[in-house]
């Protein structure tokens, strides 16, 4: 076992390729949020130097105060927070209303959260109306001259979104954040990122412990044969390949397992990345998808997504 690598993104700057993710749920837990600032301190203290929050997870304030009592200096860490779909109207005055809450001077990483714009009364805009995500992109844009932040990039986009962003934008996003894991490998959209120089980032990695990857016989004999934890294995798999993981654990003995990265053989890699070829086993894992029909007020031909009901990719 060793540490995992860092990643160099397309304008240069360098990303570790673990973080700690930092979604608790929208509602910042009855503590007034101290276990996410014991969780990014504890992460922080041992080794983790990728942060990724966003400003929709209601905890960016929590998290800074963890930053802050790690006592890592900041020039050592790589912070990542988002830009919600409220806000897309905004994006100069979002950025510093998430700058004051996590205490910060800069944004190593600003994604646009979704490709949807909401109003503040959570309708969303369709594509055609404005601002649109190409609007709001270019607004980001403007952001990395005044140095509050290092690189921009976007999350949930899918090839069909990119296709339709790329050619009317100066500055290709540095990342694309989407869910993936030995269920959702995202072929298209890694083979995509790759030709286009965007570094995919993983987020739900683990597959949310789900029994059908937790559980799976291709998985266990891996496991058993290094001598190591099904997470070490599932995170190092996405990182082998090139993609970032963001993998959130709020136990400290897991934050720990996790930070060590897994050499994993061709045929490791093949057996794992074979998992979604059984019967109803591509799917994603996030409760978003429930219906299979709309996805905060987008279907999911206007989003890129072949998804139906339950969550399974056609």
């Amino acid at each position: 076992m060793t540490t995992f690598p860092s990643f160099r993104l397309n304008n240069g700057v360098d990303i570790p390729a673990l973080g700690i993710g930092c979604w608790m749920g929208y509602v910042p837990p009855p503590d007034g949020g101290d276990e996410i600032t014991q969780m990014v301190e504890h992460a922080l203290k041992i080794g983790y130097r990728h942060v990724d929050t966003a400003f929709n997870y209601g905890n960016e304030v929590q998290v800074g105060r963890g930053i802050r009592n790690s006592g890592v200096p900041r020039s050592e860490l790589f912070v990542t927070t988002k830009l919600t779909s409220e806000h897309h109207g905004m994006v100069q005055e979002a950025l510093q209303i998430s700058l004051t809450n996590l205490g910060l001077e800069y944004i190593d990483l600003y994604l646009m959260h979704w490709p949807q714009t909401l109003t503040e009364d959570g309708k969303a805009l369709q594509p055609d109306e404005h601002p649109n995500f190409i609007d709001t992109w270019k607004e980001m844009e403007k952001l990395l001259p005044t140095g509050r932040v290092r690189a921009i990039g976007v999350s949930n986009f899918s090839p069909k979104n990119l296709d339709i962003l790329l050619p009317a934008i100066t500055i290709v996003p540095a990342v694309n954040q989407v869910e993936m894991h030995p269920m959702l490998p995202q072929i298209e959209l890694f083979e995509y990122c790759k030709r286009k120089s965007i570094l995919l980032t993983a987020y739900s990695p683990l597959g949310k412990h789900k029994p059908a990857i937790a559980e799976h016989p291709s998985l266990l004999s891996i496991t058993k044969e290094k001598g190591c934890t099904t997470a070490q294995v599932l995170l190092s798999w996405l990182v082998n390949q090139g993609v970032a993981v963001v993998p959130k654990s709020v136990h400290k003995e897991r934050i720990e397992e996790n930070l060590s990265f897994i050499d994993l053989s061709e045929p490791d890699l093949k057996a794992l990345s074979e998992i979604h070829k059984a019967p109803g086993m591509h799917r994603s894992v996030c409760g978003f998808h429930g219906n299979g029909r709309m996805c905060f007020g987008w279907t999911y031909e206007q989003l890129g997504w072949p998804m139906k009901e339950g969550g399974i990719i056609w």
